[in-house]
């Protein structure tokens, strides 16, 4: 059962399961436990090193704000039941002019993995994306060796366009980069389109 609304957080995009709302910086230490689980980082391409809460306070700071961060748009992911976070995600490199975007995503907490949270999300960004944005092309990496990703990336409406052969180090070999993207005229809102929707003359 869902809390009160007094507990829920300031949401910008609600699912099914899952929420999108701002980063917060009451959640630093959390999103620091996140970026300090390898297991984490093992999917997103990142380093495997330890950083310093300062130094993702840092980050924080530079990408908390439009002004400080004008080419992307970050979220923090909700689980809807109790508001918990779970994840984050984010479209960088926006480019308005050509109507394109990166898409990354990872579910920070390992317990709620493999639930379909990462799969929902996914389809909201695009939501966002396309629909409150009006971009055109939303592209993804995503490493050879993560299975799970391509699945979920795959049932939220992205298709593979190329590959770039052996050039990711993982667990002592070298794997493909897989390039993923998915276009406004393929995707179906399943959100966004009744709030952006036109007004109907009233009687």
């Amino acid at each position: 059962m869902n809390e009160s609304n007094a507990s829920r957080p300031v949401v910008n995009v609600v699912g099914e399961q899952v929420a999108l709302g701002p980063l917060r910086h009451d959640l630093i230490e959390t999103y620091h436990r996140w970026f300090s689980d390898f297991n984490t980082l093992r999917t997103t391409g990142a380093r495997p090193v330890s950083q310093t809460l300062e130094a993702l306070e840092a980050q924080y700071e530079a990408i908390s704000t439009p002004a400080h961060d004008p080419h992307g748009v970050s979220f923090t992911i909700y689980r809807t039941s109790d508001w918990a976070p779970i994840g984050s995600t984010r479209l960088q490199d926006v480019d308005f002019h050509h109507g394109t975007a990166e898409f990354v995503i990872f579910i920070g907490e390992p317990s709620e993995r493999g639930k379909g949270y990462g799969t929902e999300a996914t389809r909201l960004v695009l939501d966002c994306a396309f629909t409150a944005l009006g971009l055109r092309n939303v592209f993804l990496k995503v490493y050879a060796f993560n299975l799970a990703g391509q699945h979920a990336y795959q049932k939220a409406g992205f298709r593979e366009f190329g590959r770039r052969h052996q050039c990711h180090f993982m667990g002592g070999k070298f794997w493909d980069v897989i390039y993923m993207e998915c276009l406004a005229e393929d995707f179906q809102s399943p959100v966004l389109h009744d709030v952006f929707a036109p007004d109907v003359p009233r009687n």
